[in-house]
């Protein structure tokens, strides 16, 4: 429901979009104000989030913070659990089937497992939650909800091979889980497993995530970041798994080649190869759920790309590139980086606004057209906001040190161990360095001009081209309505902006090939592209050949 018209207000202008948003210090300084501000995101977000028809259960809402070391450090000990140091431990929270029996399998699973790849199952936390803050429909759902706490074994190594360790763990539970049925309906699932972040989330609304986990209100829960995320589910329904953040990110908008990309993805696996997992590659697939949202797959393949050894920035240039094919400005060096990598990995394309975050670096990237709001503001005490509109959280107008919006395929990127903001050219200029991509590309990519040019055939007298045009298929409209224009002028036809045709394949005549296809398209809050008038973001080029290695970089 929209208000009344009113001075520059018109309600024509309102549009249904997830929130999104992250506060941060610049310089990494960990405080609950920055929790508390994150949460106070959310709530001012909540116009832009939804519920059904239960209005206390919320389509989902959630923040995703670095590791709250001192608060887990005092909570695992109030139960007889003593943690080892920063960053010699993992936690993450995890949802839990109510059957008891259920429940205990997942959780001998999940400490199987943890024993199994050489890790130290240091023990189980209840947090607190108030089950009375989410409404009926969100309770007939609602799981159980445990802490894990997984020490790091003498076989981790380093931080991001723990986390790579973490990974694994997590996904053979997933895999055994799934086997035993018990997945199925939001069951079991696990928001996040990791040594640097931990997310609070559910079908919960904004203003009752602090009730819902009064963890997020105890004092020692510091974080230098906050990403949150307040959801109006669109192509999935609102269930608890699916609330946001993700493990990476959190998504406003959509990913329209969603189904293209999870049938590479599976394509490709058989080919996964990597040093940094070695035997464990073949216990992560696979590595997609065809059942999740476009944004929690999205999330998956970032998170593999960014454990295969890319930054979390590559990941992101890799997944969502910026319109490069006809941009006439850019630098030759980006542009190679972008074609290079178009070999690896088909984009994941749709209006989106993604901010991202690793515990490390926060940052956001914009879908190469633009067609999702991002604002961001700097503050001279060292405050950075993002979020999908401006007033999010009050600052004072003489605080303000900078400000503006993420541009289409741009990337706003937060660096906190630097403390400082690192801008798009100098990310990207900086990962097209990273190797010679246009020498590759020179060496080794092939294009259609330069495959010699084929035999012209022999021109067909007309009795013969018709009966070959009937054999095959066409039919008068085709010639008339489809080809004529192409052939002609160059120009689409106008047969192709609608069609009521019947199914190729409950015909009785022979059909032309590309009959039987039909084109996949999002049906909900994005406009058509159309690659002759938008020609500065859209190409009808694609690659083909043989598959290469996804996790290395050669020529």
């Amino acid at each position: 429901m929209t208000g009344k018209q009113q001075g520059l207000y018109d309600p024509r202008f309102e549009h249904d979009a997830c929130g999104v948003g992250f506060v941060c210090n610049l310089n990494g300084i960990r405080s609950h104000e920055i929790v508390h501000n994150g949460l106070q995101i959310l709530v001012n977000l909540t116009h832009r989030g939804a519920c059904g028809c239960d209005p206390e259960s919320g389509d989902g809402a959630g923040i995703l913070i670095q590791m709250p070391d001192t608060f887990f450090r005092r909570a695992f000990g109030d139960i007889g659990i003593r943690l080892p140091g920063p960053g010699e431990y993992g936690t993450g929270l995890v949802f839990l089937p109510r059957d008891e029996q259920q429940r205990a399998s997942c959780m001998r699973w999940f400490e199987e497992a943890v024993e199994d790849e050489g890790q130290r199952f240091l023990g189980w936390r209840e947090p607190p939650v108030n089950s009375t803050a989410v409404g009926r429909v969100a309770r007939q759902s609602e799981p159980v909800i445990r802490q894990i706490a997984i020490g790091r074994g003498g076989n981790a190594g380093g931080a991001r091979a723990f986390e790579r360790k973490l990974y694994v763990i997590r996904k053979v539970v997933e895999h055994r889980v799934a086997k035993a049925g018990l997945s199925e309906g939001g069951l079991f699932y696990v928001p996040s497993l990791s040594a640097a972040t931990f997310n609070y989330k559910g079908m919960i609304l904004p203003d009752r995530m602090e009730t819902y986990f009064p963890d997020l209100r105890d004092p020692h829960m510091v974080s230098g970041l906050a990403l949150v995320h307040q959801r109006y589910s669109t192509n999935t329904f609102p269930v608890w798994p699916l609330a946001q953040p993700f493990r990476f990110l959190c998504h406003n908008g959509e990913i329209n080649t969603l189904r293209g990309n999870l049938h590479w993805m599976h394509a490709r696996e058989g080919l996964f190869r990597s040093d940094l997992f070695g035997d464990d590659m073949a216990k992560l697939l696979p590595i997609l759920n065809e059942e999740a949202s476009d944004s929690a797959t999205l999330d998956s393949a970032i998170e593999l790309l960014y454990h295969t050894g890319r930054s979390l920035p590559h990941a992101i240039m890799m997944t969502i590139p910026e319109a490069w094919q006809n941009h006439l400005t850019m630098s030759d060096e980006k542009k190679a980086f972008y074609e290079y990598h178009a070999c690896l990995l088909e984009p994941w394309d749709g209006p989106a606004s993604i901010p991202f975050t690793d515990g490390h670096c926060l940052g956001a990237v914009l879908d190469r057209n633009g067609l999702r709001p991002s604002r961001y503001l700097v503050t001279k005490d060292g405050c950075v906001i993002m979020a999908s509109e401006t007033g999010v959280l009050p600052v004072a107008p003489d605080n303000v040190s900078r400000k503006g919006r993420l541009l289409p395929g741009r990337m706003f990127l937060v660096d906190m161990d630097a403390g400082r903001i690192v801008e798009d050219d100098e990310i990207k200029q900086r990962m097209a360095a990273r190797r010679p991509y246009r020498a590759w590309l020179d060496e080794h990519h092939v294009t259609l001009e330069d495959v010699p040019e084929p035999e012209v055939p022999t021109a067909l007298d007309r009795g013969t081209l018709v009966r070959l045009q009937q054999l095959h298929g066409y039919t008068y409209e085709d010639l008339r309505v489809n080809r004529a224009p192409m052939a002609q002028k160059g120009v689409e036809p106008t047969g192709s902006m609608g069609t009521d045709t019947p199914r190729a394949v409950l015909s009785e005549r022979p059909q032309l090939l590309y009959s039987y296809f039909k084109q996949l398209f999002a049906q909900v809050t994005n406009p058509p592209l159309d690659a002759i008038r938008e020609e500065l973001v859209t190409l009808l080029r694609t690659n083909i050949g043989a598959e290469g290695d996804l996790f290395q970089e050669t020529p």
